[in-house]
């Protein structure tokens, strides 16, 4: 007697279960948990990392984050809307930018900002200053893309709903049109603040005094210490966690409240 679809859902759901249930007793078996105690999670070292990884590291990855999303965003907008214009010059300038700054690795755009710049112009910036632009300057090409297709997902009605009252096509684009399209793309805007947080690891290769480590840095440095294992690159993860998981989570919160309301 063939089986039913339900029941061949149920056996393979039982299989997979099964197959789940051996790969985790065997690897509990085979496993040397002191081995991976003490070389991922040992305690004095782990200890040892506190304040410093929360006060510094930590606090300095939020600063980097800020600085860098702030020009983004700012650099962002000012993109979608010259990529929108009706302007061709300016068209094509947004679409340059985008193109080159998201077809190239951060790690680049770092070195550019922290050595090539200084180099080509004699200037000297400050580090957070540095790292403010190279993060924002990448984020800016992502960010301008999100932005214009919220833009564009904004009904021309509104526009025209606006212009009817009187109101300039610069007015109602800041009044009307942005704040909308802003609603709109929350969930990605808010994934580009996960991306920039993680971003902001790339700074290392700007030279940082120890006042200026970000998490990664620290977690490196810490590596050195007597007997450290990844103990120190198992705190800063677990820091990065805490800053990238509720973000994940809000941009969820986000989506579902945006599907809710396309309904």
């Amino acid at each position: 007697m063939a089986m039913t679809a339900l029941k061949r859902a149920r056996l393979s759901r039982g299989i997979q279960y099964a197959v789940l249930i051996i790969a985790v007793v065997v690897l509990a078996l085979v496993a040397d948990w002191g081995k991976i105690g003490s070389a991922f999670l040992n305690w004095d070292v782990l200890k040892s990392q506190f304040p410093d990884i929360i006060t510094l590291a930590f606090v300095n990855t939020l600063i980097f984050t800020a600085l860098g999303f702030v020009v983004g965003m700012s650099g962002g907008i000012l993109l979608a809307l010259m990529k929108l214009s009706s302007v061709g010059p300016y068209r094509w300038i947004a679409t340059l930018y985008i193109e080159i700054f998201r077809g190239l690795p951060a790690l680049l755009v770092f070195v550019l900002f922290g050595y090539g710049l200084p180099t080509a112009f004699g200037i000297t910036m400050d580090t957070y200053v540095t790292a403010m632009f190279a993060l924002g300057t990448v984020s800016a090409a992502y960010i301008a893309e999100t932005i214009r297709a919220g833009l564009q997902a904004v009904p021309a009605g509104q526009m025209e709903a606006a212009r009817s009252l009187g109101m300039s096509h610069a007015r109602a684009m800041i009044t009307i049109v942005i704040p909308q399209a802003l609603r709109i793309v929350l969930p990605p805007l808010t994934n580009e603040i996960i991306l920039l947080t993680k971003d902001s690891s790339l700074i290392y290769v700007l030279g940082l005094t120890v006042s200026q480590y970000d998490l990664t840095k620290f977690g490196r440095v810490g590596l050195t210490a007597a007997n450290a294992g990844l103990t120190p690159l198992v705190a800063a993860g677990a820091c990065y966690l805490i800053i990238t998981v509720p973000l994940s989570y809000l941009s969820r919160r986000f989506e579902a409240k945006t599907a809710r309301i396309k309904k």
